[in-house]
């Protein structure tokens, strides 16, 4: 008796590596849009859940479906999406819209509501896991879209296989081993009009998402120009600086932990000196996780913002707030430096003032 096609057993291997540590009796969940990637995860999963029930670890095996609203019939794709998935066996199937927003772009905005939409049905479920479909042409897209925006090593380190309880199985698989497994399993995926595939067809570039006008056009010419095996290169040196990135924030957790003082509400107050007497890149990473924490949307936190708080800090000349989005400061007084909303700010800033000359007159 022959085996699966290679596509098939090769995505069913990535789906058990990725599931080895979850007990028997715990929930997984796929996040499925109808697409080659995220339907081969879904059958992959699938036969992961009848393959341990007959061994005596069994899952609870799903899927959940994310209606952005964005596409005319969207409603009906997520649907077909949701059949094809309890076809397959999975259940629960869960349907969900997503409010998508406007903030930081439409890419963005869908993306920061999908993701809240997944990890909200994991809460109600209770899943140990959510499986995401990106594969190594997903990551190389995203790492060649840093690389042009200028953004610092975690942005070039891509995306994680494991991120709390999202996982991403087929981050080492391509984009044609999915398609692949779905058309040797008999599985028709969902085609979405925005994704580019096949240079000159579909929507005019200047229409479609710049990812997909990296797919369908910056990708194939950089491997016409430069040769095969781009996309796989970029994907290693996605890898390579997770590494170093995962060090380096380790030590500016570190860092952090020893600047924090004690807060003044919900405040955060950093010591000066503690931030000053550091490597500026840890410091840089120290500050970013701090400004966070005080409220700033990571997605909308440049590097020039981190710039404006670290002045404050080692180029100190008695200037004013550095202003952060979401309506957050940073603000130094008395050797600390405080991040919160403004108001609170201020009134952080003058009770220490007003701290200081005390013990100061104390003294005298």
């Amino acid at each position: 008796m022959s085996g699966p096609a290679p596509a098939v057993a090769a995505v069913r291997t990535a789906v058990r590596r990725a599931l080895a540590d979850v007990p028997g009796g715990a929930t997984v969940l796929v996040a499925c849009s109808g697409g080659a990637d995220s339907l081969a995860l879904a059958a992959g999963l699938a036969h992961e859940a009848r393959r341990r029930a007959r061994t005596g670890s069994a899952l609870v095996a799903g899927a959940v479906v994310v209606d952005h609203g964005l596409q005319e019939g969207s409603a009906a794709v997520a649907e077909t999406a949701a059949h094809a998935c309890r076809a397959l066996g999975l259940d629960p199937v869960r349907v969900v819209r997503a409010d998508v927003g406007a903030a930081g772009g439409p890419e963005a905005a869908a993306r920061e509501a999908r993701y809240g939409a997944l990890h909200e049905v994991a809460r109600e479920e209770r899943a140990a896991a959510v499986l995401l479909g990106h594969t190594l042409d997903d990551q190389a897209e995203g790492v060649l879209l840093a690389l042009a925006r200028g953004s610092g090593e975690r942005a070039l380190a891509g995306m994680r296989p494991v991120r709390g309880v999202l996982r991403r199985p087929l981050l080492a698989l391509r984009r044609a081993d999915t398609e692949a497994a779905c058309a040797a399993q008999g599985l028709v995926p969902w085609q979405d009009p925005t994704n580019g595939r096949g240079a000159g067809t579909g929507p005019d570039a200047g229409a479609l998402p710049l990812r997909s006008r990296v797919r369908r056009d910056v990708l194939p010419l950089l491997e016409e120009v430069l040769g095969p095996g781009v996309a796989p290169a970029l994907a290693r040196t996605a890898d390579a600086l997770a590494e170093s990135a995962d060090a380096l924030d380790a030590l500016a957790a570190d860092l952090l932990a020893d600047a924090l003082r004690p807060g003044d509400g919900d405040v955060l107050a950093l010591d000066v000196d503690a931030l000053a007497a550091a490597p500026a890149a840890l410091r840089r990473r120290a500050l970013h996780t701090a400004a966070t924490r005080a409220g700033v949307p990571a997605g909308a936190l440049a590097r020039t913002h981190v710039l404006a708080v670290e002045a404050l800090v080692v180029d100190w000349r008695g200037q004013g707030d550095a202003h952060l989005p979401g309506g957050r400061v940073a603000r130094r007084a008395c050797g600390r430096l405080y991040l919160g909303r403004p108001d609170a700010t201020s009134g952080a800033a003058a009770r220490a003032r007003r701290r200081d000359d005390d013990e100061h007159d104390g003294r005298e």
